[in-house]
């Protein structure tokens, strides 16, 4: 028994004939509309359960290895061909509360439908849809100028959550050199080292995905799209180049803060070992005077205690002076 369908996934269902939009379609109805010449259907779904992929499964005659992959929603970003489709997964990104969250966009690709399934964090692709229809001329080269603007749309909000880590490391850098390190301070860039780590997994496959579109699966894509698929390369680079920047001045910063913390604890040392020093002059003379011989003749002097304290005295402070002015104290 087909399980029933949730239409409350459904952002977006729309019928394209030569790129211009015939009308909204409802899910049971797509293999009919796709019966027309020139159309092609572009389906929208947001946190799909198993019960909306079985059913458009049915409709657009996708293969149950990527319908598989589509319900677990734990894929890495790949490219893979089943039959006259393509599955493709891409993770998307963005900040939430200064930390970035991840999410995933599943693409099932065919010579005359579209189907975008969006996991976990990640933006409504509601502008991309209109961005398309304002070119109709370009749509009308069917479901592959769709899937660029998709993942040429996911690849440029890539950029703000760059800028939204750099603006983070600028502030744990300003707190290192403002002397002002602390563990607080190596753990937020540990994180965003991770976090910097996690999104250069999530980028650098697509470069690989646009290379096979530009140069295969030409029954998908028409080969007046391919070339678009190189400009989503070039974006992919340059957040590649500023991730890698990113991660030379986090490496920089970490050494630095490290060195910080050597050279404190030095000081540190140093004071405790200027104390040590000071110390260790009434330290001895106590101790002289402390052994009990029979004969001592300074036991007998009358100014004999005045004597030893002012020269302790006199003694720890030279010795205090000296430290001081040799910066260790």
């Amino acid at each position: 028994m087909n399980q029933a369908i949730d239409n409350s996934k459904v952002m977006r269902c729309v019928a394209y004939q030569k790129g211009v939009g015939i009308g909204d379609v409802t899910i049971e109805d797509i293999s009919e509309v796709l019966l027309k010449e020139d159309t092609f259907v572009w389906l929208g779904l947001r946190e799909a359960d198993s019960g909306i992929l079985r059913a458009i499964q049915i409709e657009f005659g996708l293969h149950d290895l990527a319908i598989e992959d589509a319900c677990s929603a734990h894929q890495r970003p790949k490219i893979e061909e089943y039959g006259d489709s393509l599955f493709i997964v891409l993770q998307t990104a963005q900040l939430v509360d200064d930390s970035v969250a991840f999410g995933e966009t599943h693409l099932f690709v065919g010579p005359r439908f579209l189907v975008t399934v969006r996991h976990g964090a990640s933006h409504s692709l509601a502008r991309v849809r209109e961005r398309c229809q304002a070119m109709p001329q370009l749509l009308a080269k069917g479901s592959g100028f769709a899937l660029y603007s998709v993942m040429d749309f996911i690849v440029d909000n890539y950029m703000p959550v760059i800028n939204g880590l750099q603006e983070r490391f600028d502030v744990l850098e300003s707190a290192i050199f403002q002397n002002r390190p602390s563990r607080q301070t190596m753990e937020g860039l540990y994180e965003l080292k991770r976090e910097l780590l996690l999104l250069e997994g999530a980028i650098n496959p697509v470069i690989d995905i646009c290379n096979e579109l530009m140069r295969f699966h030409g029954g998908m894509i028409h080969k007046d799209v391919r070339f678009y698929f190189r400009d989503v390369a070039d974006h992919i680079k340059r957040v590649d180049r500023a991730i890698q920047g990113m991660r030379e001045m986090l490496l920089a910063a970490m050494q630095v803060h490290l060195t910080f913390e050597t050279v404190r604890q030095n000081e540190v040392v140093k004071r405790l070992a200027g104390w040590g020093a000071i110390l260790a002059i009434p330290t001895m003379v106590f101790s002289w005077y402390g052994m009990n011989f029979r004969h001592m003749p300074e036991l007998e002097w009358a100014f004999s205690y005045p004597l030893v304290l002012a020269g302790v005295a006199v003694g720890s402070l030279g010795l205090y002076w000296r430290l001081k002015r040799s910066g260790w104290l």
